[in-house]
């Protein structure tokens, strides 16, 4: 329910961020992007790995800022926020892979793992948008 600007999460609703099903998958996802970059080469270490890993960080933290904002389109636009950083980490993958840092089959398994982890946000974007709608 929305009072003014506020929301105000009722029992039924998600209690704590991390009891989000797309948060819960960003974690794992991220979890698997830092054990890929421990095997990335030294000299990527403060270049190329630590892109990627913040990025990957950015998936999940925007989720759980977005999460303790209490206005909808705050939460929404922190998950829009978290959806580039989906984007921003396939395309250092992409990077990875023609460094030759990464094998096609890593590659294609966290690509897909990342494109399913965007349609868990957009599918949680629609909900807040629903919601947002419903309180007015």
């Amino acid at each position: 329910m929305e009072i003014g600007n506020r929301v105000i999460r009722e029992k039924h609703m998600y209690k704590r961020f991390e009891d989000l099903k797309v948060w819960q998958e960003a974690r794992r996802y991220r979890q698997k992007i830092y054990s890929l970059l421990t095997k990335f080469p030294k000299t990527e270490q403060y270049a190329l790995s630590s892109q990627i890993w913040r990025a990957a960080i950015s998936i999940t933290s925007n989720i759980a800022e977005g999460y303790g904002r209490f206005h909808w389109q705050e939460n929404i636009q922190c998950c829009r926020i978290s959806r580039g950083s989906i984007n921003e980490t396939l395309d250092q993958l992409y990077i990875a892979k023609d460094c030759g840092y990464i094998s096609s089959e890593n590659f294609d398994c966290l690509y897909n793992e990342g494109r399913k982890i965007e349609q868990l946000l957009n599918g949680y974007i629609r909900y807040l948008d629903k919601q947002k709608k419903q309180a007015m």
